[in-house]
């Protein structure tokens, strides 16, 4: 069973998938997945955290993402998409999570859920957009 942030942002990505085909609201994916086995042990305030920020920020999230993608957003598969929101949430909004860390945990949520090659275009976006996101600081000297 994943744990800690790694188990929150798992959880996250089917709870997002969820609310890409039923329209669930926050509150309702909230409920129902504190509910479930999974839930134990992940980290619950960092899975609310990013379910709050996603959840009426995804047409925001969707200009970012079209930024980076090479086919119209509504082309997308819900599983990229929902990895998507995450991974870009993570990078515009907690700075605390390195870089490194977001295109990681990406990528493996999109080999674990996502279709055959998903990963790959997950990779290519996130990677584009944590450059834009996060530019590096100018080096001194």
């Amino acid at each position: 069973m994943a744990r800690g942030r790694h188990g929150a942002r798992r959880l996250l990505l089917q709870a997002l998938y969820q609310r890409q085909l039923g329209g669930h609201d926050a509150a309702e994916l909230d409920a129902q997945f504190s509910d479930s086995r999974e839930f134990r042990g992940i980290d619950a305030g960092y899975f609310r955290l990013l379910l709050g920020e996603i959840v009426g920020a995804e047409a925001g999230l969707d200009v970012l993402i079209a930024q980076a993608a090479d086919r119209p957003v509504a082309q997308l598969d819900p599983v990229e998409h929902a990895v998507l929101w995450i991974a870009l949430t993570e990078l515009r909004d907690h700075p605390d999570v390195p870089p490194r860390v977001v295109i990681d945990e990406a990528v493996e949520l999109a080999r674990e859920f996502g279709a055959q090659d998903s990963f790959r275009y997950v990779n290519a976006v996130v990677d584009l957009m944590a450059v834009r996101l996060r530019p590096s600081p100018p080096r001194e000297g």
